[in-house]
């Protein structure tokens, strides 16, 4: 009888290739839409300047092309550009053959030289410039070409010449991109005529920083920075160019000429060049560049101070007297080195010329001092950073703070002397400053030690509105070392005030006093008496467990106590208790202290020492676990159903106790469960009997496994980092079982004809879709499958979707006599997860808010391992089974670290009328695509399914009716 269905399937099968067409058509009609480009490039029939123009924009939408198309628009493009007058559609053309050039298969040397051919026809000066920049584009598109640079370096020089500024503009920026002398042909005549060479070339922009046109000096500047950026080093000699052009008047030339004096202070930092004011006093080079750059700070141009203000960060060589004068506002007397009078006699008994009293005015100063040259405008570097912070525009002030960091990180003395300027910047009106001055001092830390008056300005700023700066300021808290005792206890008292005042911040102000016991511990133990409230001779109340304010001191008293052993001695009776529930409730804030756990000990035990546990190594009893699976096939149906069973219970244990094999072992567990619940549906005696004899219990059994087997596959795929194509298969596979199974109870329900008939069709033809998809999955990664999918793919798939029947006598033995195979994973996995902070729930205060307006929920989570944050929603299951899933927005979301990020928005909950206080869970989702078989992807689709990434917590909500 099975040889006989099998025959008619491969009938059946053979009949309907022959009448239903293939889908080729489709993609012979996507092959053939850019064959219409050549048409849409038509410019003989274009009448105007204007429509040839036009046709050329739409034609450059369309690119790229082919190759073999874009032989011909070449050849229409220069066809048309001998035709037409118009200079707008000449330069577009030019402009749309650089775009071509770069096009795969295209002669591009071709083009090159035909461009060449027609700049010396050209008469429009803008055509020209194009014809450069193409130029330019095709050179940098064909680096090795080195006869073709050459060209056209000296095609670009002889334009330099050209009265019009593009022209020239455009010949610097070709000279700077493809300028380079030829190592080969000047490697004959020795290294003076190599560097004589390339001094020739540089020497020829340095020219051009003197143009009439300051769009002219700054491309000259610009093209120096071209060659430097290409591996060419730049001559000495340009620093001079550079430093002069920092007084033109046009904000691009500065801004370019600031660039270029940072480049030769980094190339040339230990060379000596004049002093200003003085032929004698000599520099270095990288000091001197840091003056120039400092004065760039007060320029008029914002763009030209926020440059400098960040450029001085990266000067790391400078000299520490520099340094320390950007820091001050006091300017010396002419900016020249002053001679003692010691100095100066010296100098003149050197000499021998001594006053005679024979000359009017013979024993006047030997000193010439230049006017021009003393400028109480002309500060250096003096005070620098001090304009730099106090700046306007908070473009200026960011930078000028990036750069103090910086060179704070570097020296310990700046460090120390910049601490002030960083505290000052803390009460900055921006709170992005801020934000950035409370990081920065965060990074020189170790540098530095707080005064009291410093600490009291930073924790004053405790009390700002915004949650960010807060929890920053808890951070910087944490790794500062404290003074004196004063000290930490005036940061413990603001940071207990500013709990009860912003109760949402307590996890991390925990954290931060937890941080702050840990590092100083010698401070606390002087701290417990005044802390906890004791007296030498009275016994005073035991303190509230739920008031956070206590949980406060005890977490920053017990970190401290881990390294000061002598603490205990000071801790009253009842501390023992609350560590012990601290321990239990806070175990990542509070640590095990040896001799309090070993007093608690004491306590249960009496004097009998505590019974001595086994170690175990949780990964050696995984694997022991998993070696009761691989036995599983020879086992009874009963047996295995208890043995995977008695498994799932262990992984769990396993998953409780590691936190380092929670996922592993949840993987194993979930796995276990869909082969179990596979198993459990299929074991029933009803399988054994025809379908109208089966109650309709035993199916609606079977379908609700199948639902659970394909959910619980759905979350092995998406939420577990670490598997590898082919485990995932094996996940995948399970689903394809469960929709099988679905299939099968459904349409052994379901009758023949009519509209059950067609409703058993559809159902036919979406298993059908979804394993032929599955299919061509496995075949493009290369996966082998197992046996009940192998047999899926030979035999199912040739059916037809109108022969439901045999498909249903098909399906069902091979899902009774095909067990799903076990697993075994290659690596530990990690468990795509999110914790929420806020709101915490469990309160027995209801939110109240007017019915039909909204409530704002401030939400506050942690999210672990999520690769696409644009997944992530926030769903809100209301009392009467109402879902609300709200987006949040990309800025609410804070990168902590890699796969770990922080989401911090509010939600708007909206209602109608309540007669009383109802909970709403508000918990944290994640959406995927069902019909994706691969690695998640980015998928926001509305029909896609979500999994729930936490746990929900449950809010009281109490819409009260408007006040008429």
């Amino acid at each position: 009888m099975a040889a006989h269905l099998k025959k008619r399937a491969y009938e059946e099968f053979s009949q309907i290739i022959q009448e239903e067409p293939k889908p080729p058509p489709i993609k012979v009609r996507l092959v053939t839409r850019p064959q219409t480009s050549p048409v849409l490039l038509d410019l003989q029939r274009a009448g105007s300047s204007r429509e040839a123009l036009n046709q050329l924009l739409e034609f450059e939408n369309q690119l790229p092309v082919s190759a073999e198309e874009a032989e011909s628009v070449i050849n229409t493009l220069f066809e048309h550009y001998n035709k037409e007058e118009g200079t707008h559609v000449r330069s577009k053309i030019v402009a749309l053959l650089g775009h071509i050039a770069r096009l795969p298969g295209v002669n591009a040397l071709r083009i090159a030289n035909d461009l060449m051919t027609l700049l010396s026809s050209e008469a429009s000066h803008k055509v020209k410039g194009q014809i450069f920049t193409t130029l330019t584009v095709i050179g940098r598109a064909l680096p090795l070409t080195s006869e073709l640079h050459r060209q056209l370096v000296q095609l670009a020089q002889k334009h330099l010449s050209d009265q019009n500024h593009a022209v020239r503009c455009a010949s610097l920026s070709l000279i700077g991109q493809l300028g380079m002398f030829d190592s080969k042909s000047a490697s004959s005549s020795g290294k003076s005529s190599k560097e004589r060479r390339k001094g020739q070339l540089q020497r020829m922009l340095g020219e051009f920083t003197s143009d009439r046109d300051a769009r002219v000096r700054e491309a000259a500047l610009q093209a120096m920075l071209s060659l430097h950026q290409r591996g060419q080093k730049l001559e000495l000699d340009l620093y001079q160019q550079a430093v002069r052009s920092l007084a033109d008047d046009h904000e691009g030339v500065r801004l370019v000429a600031l660039k270029l004096v940072w480049v030769l202070g980094q190339v040339y930092p230990d060379e000596s060049v004049s002093a200003p004011g003085s032929n004698e006093e000599t520099l270095r080079l990288v000091d001197d560049g840091f003056a120039k750059i400092c004065e760039m700070v007060t320029d008029l141009s914002l763009k030209v101070r926020a440059e400098a203000a960040g450029l001085l960060g990266s000067l790391h060589s400078v000299s520490t007297k520099f340094l320390e004068q950007t820091l001050d506002k006091k300017l010396m007397s002419g900016l020249r080195k002053k001679k003692s009078s010691h100095e100066r006699q010296k100098e003149q008994y050197v000499s021998g010329e001594w006053s005679t009293g024979k000359k009017w005015a013979d024993d006047a100063p030997q000193e010439d001092v230049n006017p021009e040259t003393v400028s109480l405008i002309n500060s250096g570097a003096c005070g620098a950073f001090v304009h730099g912070l106090e700046d306007e525009y908070l473009e200026v002030r960011s930078a000028a703070l990036d750069s103090l960091c910086e060179l704070a990180a570097q020296s310990p003395s700046f460090a120390i002397l910049s601490l002030d300027f960083l505290v000052d910047m803390f009460n900055d009106e921006i709170e992005t400053v801020r934000l950035n001055a409370i990081h920065s001092l965060r990074k020189i830390n170790h540098h530095i030690k707080l005064r009291e008056d410093q600490l009291e300005i930073i924790l004053n700023v405790l009390d700002d509105s915004s949650k960010e700066i807060r929890e920053a300021l808890h951070e910087l808290l944490s790794s500062v070392s404290m003074e004196t005792k004063s000290c930490l206890h005036k940061a413990m008292m603001f940071l207990i005030r500013n709990l009860n005042k912003y109760p949402t911040d307590r996890l991390s102000i925990w954290n931060c006093l937890k941080n702050l016991g840990k590092a100083n511990p010698d401070l606390t133990l002087a701290l417990v008496p005044e802390l906890l409230g004791t007296h030498p001779y009275f016994d005073t109340p035991e303190p509230d467990m739920d008031d956070p304010a206590y949980i406060a001191v005890m977490i920053m008293i017990l970190n401290s106590a881990v390294n000061s052993p002598t603490m205990s001695a000071l801790f009253p009776e009842y501390t023992f208790r609350h560590y012990g529930y601290l321990r239990d409730s806070l175990p990542h804030l509070v640590p095990e202290v040896e001799h309090l756990m070993a007093a608690g000990r004491r306590g249960v035990h009496g004097n009998r020492s505590p019974p001595a546990e086994e170690e175990t190594n949780p990964q050696d009893f995984l694997s022991q676990t998993l070696e009761k699976l691989k036995g599983l096939d020879s086992l009874p149906n009963a047996t295995a159903i208890n043995v995977m069973q008695l498994t799932i219970r262990d992984l769990q244990r396993i998953s409780e106790l590691e936190p380092r094999l929670t996922a592993t072992a949840e993987f194993y567990s979930m796995y276990i469960e869909c082969q179990l619940t596979l198993a459990k549906a299929l074991s029933g005696d009803h399988w054994n009997v025809p379908a109208m004899l089966c109650p309709q219990q035993s199916a609606e059994t079977a379908l609700a496994a199948a639902e659970r087997v394909i959910d619980l596959s759905y979350r092995l795929q998406h939420l577990y980092l670490g598997c590898s194509e082919s485990e995932l298969a094996q996940v995948q596979q399970l689903r394809l079982r469960a929709w099988a199974l679905q299939l099968v109870v459904q349409l052994r329900g379901s009758g023949g004809s009519g509209s059950g008939g067609a409703s058993a069709s559809k159902l036919t033809q979406r298993f059908l879709n979804r394993a032929s998809a599955m299919q061509e999955h496995f075949i493009s990664a290369g996966i082998s499958p197992d046996s009940f999918t192998r047999a899926v793919f030979s035999q199912v798939l040739k059916l037809s979707a109108a022969r439901h029947a045999i498909l249903t006598k098909f399906l069902q033995p091979l899902l009774l006599h095909n067990r799903a195979p076990p697993l075994s994973l290659a690596n530990t996995l990690s468990l795509v997860a999110a914790d929420i902070h806020e709101p915490t729930g469990g309160s027995d205060n209801p939110m109240r808010f007017t019915a039909g307006l909204t409530l704002g929920v401030f939400l506050d989570a942690s999210l672990r391992n999520v690769r696409d944050l644009e997944r992530i929603r926030i769903e809100v299951k209301f009392p009467d089974f109402q879902t609300q899933v709200f987006m949040p927005r990309a800025s609410d979301f804070r990168v902590l670290n890699d796969l770990r990020h922080r989401m911090m928005t509010e939600i708007y909950l909206s209602h109608s009328l309540w007669s009383e206080p109802c909970q709403v869970e508000i918990s944290i989702v994640m959406t995927y695509d069902p019909n994706v078989l691969g690695p998640s992807t980015s998928s926001s689709s509305s029909s896609g399914g979500t999994l729930a990434l936490s746990k929900p917590v449950k809010v009281y909500l109490m819409p009260k009716p408007s006040k008429r």
